[in-house]
This record gives structure tokens, C-alpha cells and sequence, in this order.
């Protein structure tokens, strides 16, 4: 990476609960991002299910901060569990929220996406349908590494930490990828 300023990322975990795979993955991303990168977390606790009729009396000040948030960061990291083959409610409607006219945050943010999961498949499926909901909000999706982390309880140790070292890479490569990106678009 060049001298230039520092590369904010948002990153935004797709689960609520306290001990959620993907919140721990979105902590060892911002341990393992590159020099010059930093990833801040906004949690979605917060966000109101989406109502138009709210909307039409304006955007709640949860909403508010998660649009600035995004629309402030030179990149976003997503990591999304999966929920019976697709993204969680509580992912999607933060997006649909946060992509409400006017100036809609996604339109061209370098976008990078990944995810943990009990299961085998990792989040694979999961990852399908985010990457298809944020193309329609032209957000740069990057394409690879795909980083789809699947026997996650045995990838954590009890504290949080990601300990497989195979996993670490494909994380570290994947911000690589996404500093490497945003460094040319700017």
C-alpha cells in the first residue's frame, strides 16, 4: 500500500447474538487487516425493521448513523451468517434501510463480503444472495478470495480469537485484495 491517507473499512457482522461466528471474524479482520487499514464495526442492534410509513417521517437516528457510516467509509466488509440458505433478516434489513433514496451509500463502495457458519458449506449460499442484493445496489463487489469459513466452532478458540491459521490467510488475503482495490479507485 502507498503512503496515502488510511483506508477506513466498516465492517458490519449479520447476527445479533452475543457469541456469533461472524462477530468473531469480524474482530479477526480488523486484527489481521493490512498496515495503512483500519476496520470499525457497526453493530445493528439498533435498526428498526424497515417501515415506509417510518421512513416518510424520516430516516430514525440509528438509520442515520448506519448510512453516514457507510457513506464515510472507503470500503465496507460485510460477514453474513446463513439463515436457512440466504442472509439473516436483520442483515438484509439494514441494507434495505441504508439503500433508501436519496444518496444511497452503496452506489460504488468497494464492498467486501465473507461469512462463518457451523456447517460445512461455510456460508456459501449465504454469500449468493448478498453479493446479488448489493450488485442491484451497485456496490463493487470484490470477487475473490471467497472467504466462506464453515466448521466455525472448531475455528474459534473459547475467547473468540480465530486460531486456524488456513482461515487467518484467506482473511488477511481478502483485505489485501480489498486495500489493493480501493488504492486504485482512488
Amino acid at each position: 500500500m502507498s503512503d496515502t491517507a488510511p483506508i477506513r473499512v466498516l465492517g458490519i457482522a449479520g447476527s445479533l447474538r452475543k457469541a456469533s461466528f461472524n462477530a468473531m471474524a469480524l474482530r479477526a479482520a480488523a486484527a489481521l487487516a493490512p498496515a495503512g487499514m483500519v476496520v470499525d464495526s457497526f453493530a445493528l442492534h439498533d435498526i428498526p425493521l424497515y417501515n415506509g410509513d417510518v421512513e416518510a417521517a424520516g430516516f430514525p437516528a440509528p438509520v442515520q448513523a448506519l448510512r453516514a457510516a457507510i457513506a464515510g467509509a472507503d470500503a465496507l466488509l460485510i460477514v453474513t451468517p446463513e439463515y436457512n440458505s440466504s442472509i439473516p433478516g436483520v442483515l438484509k434489513n439494514a441494507l434495505d434501510w441504508a439503500s433508501r433514496p436519496p444518496s444511497q451509500p452503496f452506489d460504488g463502495k468497494p464492498t467486501a463480503i465473507m461469512g462463518a457458519s457451523p456447517g460445512a458449506l461455510g456460508t456459501v449460499r449465504a454469500q449468493l444472495h448478498l453479493r446479488q442484493s448489493l450488485t442491484g445496489l451497485n456496490a463493487m463487489v470484490l470477487n475473490a478470495p471467497q472467504v466462506m469459513i464453515g466448521g466455525a466452532a472448531q475455528r474459534f478458540d473459547a475467547e473468540g480469537a480465530l486460531t486456524d491459521e488456513a482461515t487467518r490467510k484467506f482473511v488477511a488475503q481478502l483485505l489485501e485484495k480489498l486495500a489493493d482495490w480501493v488504492q486504485r479507485l482512488r
